[in-house]
């Protein structure tokens, strides 16, 4: 496998933390779209698919409508570095979406929050939205992380040969881009559903890597 050149933002990411009192409000203002007289439902589409983070009392496909999935979020610690970024999921306007939704206890709301903004929310990069999800028991009115176009993190220029080069280049803390990509992919052969972009961006990071 021949070394990948590093492809990084034309300006530099920052790494500017919201603080925790930014997160909570943003928090205390997102879950006045909840009545929480009932229990919450979250969307997952990307890693919330596999790594939830928590407890959930019930898990069903879903299709939102409106937004589809895309590697346009540059990642400098989780599956890449400043230095060498990778990839990440988000939400972008237009098209529709395939995920879980995801049943969480009304009790466990105010645990889950926090750690969940610190993972989704730490650098602004996401909106979170309530979104229709779309499944065989009716529409569930569930939680959902879309991208921020105007934050830094936001890549959503690149052509698929420097998305390719990305995720083969992106290590971070919690892995590698190319097995988030992966671990997408596999969440969404579950479902029964072959995302057929996803795909061949698999296939051609397989390649680049020299994998079968």
């Amino acid at each position: 496998m021949k070394s990948a050149p590093r492809i990084r933002p034309a300006q530099p990411l920052t790494l500017e933390r919201l603080s925790d009192a930014a997160q909570e409000a943003s928090i205390a203002e997102t879950l006045k779209g909840w009545n929480a007289r009932h229990d919450l439902w979250l969307f997952g589409y990307g890693s919330l698919m596999w790594n939830l983070g928590c407890e959930y009392s019930q898990r069903i496909p879903a299709r939102v409508f409106g937004y589809h999935r895309s590697f346009c979020l540059w990642s400098r610690i989780n599956r890449g570095t400043p230095e060498a970024p990778g990839l990440v999921l988000a939400l972008e306007r237009g098209g529709s979406c395939a995920g879980f939704a995801f049943r969480i206890s009304r009790e466990c709301v105010g645990d889950f929050m926090l750690p969940l903004w610190r993972r989704e929310m730490q650098y602004g990069s996401y909106h979170p939205r309530w979104l229709a999800c779309h499944t065989k028991k009716g529409v569930r009115k569930a939680l959902g992380f879309a991208i921020n176009p105007h934050s830094n993190g936001y890549c959503g220029h690149l052509d698929e040969e420097d998305r390719v080069e990305c995720i083969v280049q992106g290590r971070g803390i919690y892995g590698t881009s190319a097995d988030y990509l992966f671990n997408t992919v596999q969440s969404l052969e579950e479902l029964g559903i072959r995302d057929h972009g996803l795909q061949r961006l698999a296939e051609c990071v397989r390649a680049r890597l020299g994998q079968p």
